[in-house]
């Protein structure tokens, strides 16, 4: 590529800043003008939910090494593919992982960033797209050039095919049907004297009451800009932490802001540059934030209705940000198909874990939603506070896979809580009950040890929790 071509290239990218209006509104790629002011983007940052929904939202980090590569698939079938991979295999693991799920078109392909490990694929999947798939639709782009050969060889693609390109900042919104994604930074006139780490686009995805954060390499300066405009907006379901979990990435303010109730790292696992760094996996961990990792999860991919997330790895391996290192490593391109693992509820902007037991990886059985309150023997015969034992609440395993309760709360509507002793386990099909009374705990009856009657006779309301804070059973009664 000539260096003249290089900047008639940068000046097509500046061009379309008039089109997106400087990070003024949703890019519309058939006329290429904006259809929404930045105020009225901001303004979709608060969490809502959607009443009526189709459909799933698919995330995919693929596995891609020290590298990020991550593609949407929107319940009206258009898909997105942020980055694509390292410049070290062409993004051949990346095209790979396309073909093998069928993914026909990209309908959208945004570059975070300039650097080659985010845009290492970027020619050959235009080329492939455009050649022998049906085509690519758009390209979003930040501006800000780099030199490499990779990405001059990525800008020859674009002109080559003819394919849009647009420069993109805060503001501009992508839209697949009722997904709606809006970009939250690079402002217009950047940052860091245009450091493209920096300068990445950091897209906010929403589907329902579902939220997916995907941050490219932002760090320190790029989180203090959207922690200062845009807040408690910027909670998030899933966050993809920055820069593949630099020691500059996933500042504590940044973390409090998000809230986010899962966190993703992209990297090696043997990364040269260190990544995940300690530091950044000590403040996930300080806010108890579950952390998977592409290095031993394998690729992720997480499927939202609006309300739940389920979660399916490669394979099992430690959540716990400060453990991350103790799984063993699954290479690109290889080990078995992703297996569901888990399951986010979202509330609004309250999402809880739910852990989700599976039989050989076929069939797959919310365990939360197996216990239920088979008894409630709220008014005790005779005087209640003579005798508290006859007062209690029965609980059954409807399910086929046995229940860890250990360390779960049962509490009444007034807040009064008991919790699950540990090492407590009930079998598919048994019963348990739970006493209000003193005595000694058995398989088969518990008890709270209260003074005083805990269930009104009149009514009450009882919320069990399992052991991460997710609701298990909220069950009133009267």
């Amino acid at each position: 590529m000539s260096a003249s071509f290089r900047t008639i290239a940068v000046v097509f990218l500046v061009l379309f800043a008039g089109c997106s209006g400087g990070g003024s509104g949703t890019l519309d790629t058939a006329t290429g003008e904006p259809t929404t002011t930045a105020e009225e983007a901001t303004t979709t940052q608060s969490p809502t939910t959607v009443t009526s929904l189709n459909g799933t939202l698919e995330v995919h980090f693929i596995n891609v090494g020290q590298s990020v590569s991550t593609l949407l698939i929107a319940p009206n079938g258009e898909t997105m593919l942020i980055d694509s991979g390292d410049f070290r295999d062409d993004g051949e693991p990346v095209l790979a992982y396309l073909q093998a799920h069928n993914i026909q078109r990209l309908d959208y392909l945004v570059t975070s960033h300039a650097d080659a490990d985010h845009i290492g694929g970027n020619a050959a999947i235009i080329e492939y797209y455009e050649t022998e798939a049906n085509g690519i639709g758009a390209i979003y782009d930040p501006g800000v050039a780099s030199t490499s050969q990779t990405y001059a060889a990525y800008l020859d693609a674009v002109e080559k095919y003819d394919v849009p390109l647009y420069r993109t900042q805060a503001g501009d919104q992508i839209r697949m049907g009722q997904v709606t994604s809006t970009v939250l930074s690079p402002p217009e006139g950047y940052l860091a004297s245009e450091d493209r780490n920096e300068n990445s686009i950091v897209l906010m995805t929403q589907f329902g009451s579902t939220r997916f954060l995907f941050t490219g390499d932002a760090e320190h300066e790029a989180e203090e800009y959207m922690v200062d405009t845009y807040d408690e907006s910027l909670r998030a379901t899933v966050l993809k932490t920055g820069h593949h979990g630099s020691k500059g990435s996933t500042s504590e303010p940044f973390l409090q802001a998000v809230q986010p109730k899962i966190a993703v790292v992209s990297s090696d696992y043997d990364s040269q540059y260190g990544h995940p760094n300690e530091e950044t996996l000590e403040r996930l961990a300080a806010q108890s934030i579950p952390t998977y990792w592409t290095a031993t999860h394998g690729t992720i991919v997480f499927a939202s209705n609006g309300e739940r997330v389920t979660i399916s790895t490669q394979q099992e391996a430690p959540t716990s940000p400060t453990e991350l290192r103790d799984g063993a490593a699954i290479e690109p391109g290889t080990g078995p198909d992703v297996t569901i693992r888990t399951e986010i509820t979202a509330e609004g902007d309250v999402s809880t874990l739910t852990p989700i037991a599976t039989d050989g990886g076929v069939d797959t059985e919310t365990m939360s939603a197996s216990l239920a309150v088979a008894e409630v023997h709220a008014d005790a015969e005779g005087t209640e506070s003579e005798n508290l034992n006859d007062e209690y609440i029965v609980f059954e395993n409807t399910g086929s896979n046995s229940i860890d309760l250990s360390g779960w709360t049962i509490s009444d509507e007034a807040g009064r809580t008991y919790t699950v002793p540990g090492d407590t386990t009930l079998e598919a099909g048994a019963t348990i009950t739970l006493h209000t009374g003193r005595g000694t705990d058995t398989t088969t009856d518990l008890y709270w040890g209260s003074e005083s009657a805990i269930w009104n006779n009149g009514g009450d309301t009882i919320t069990v929790l399992n052991n991460t804070g997710a609701t298990v059973v909220e069950e009133a009664y009267t």
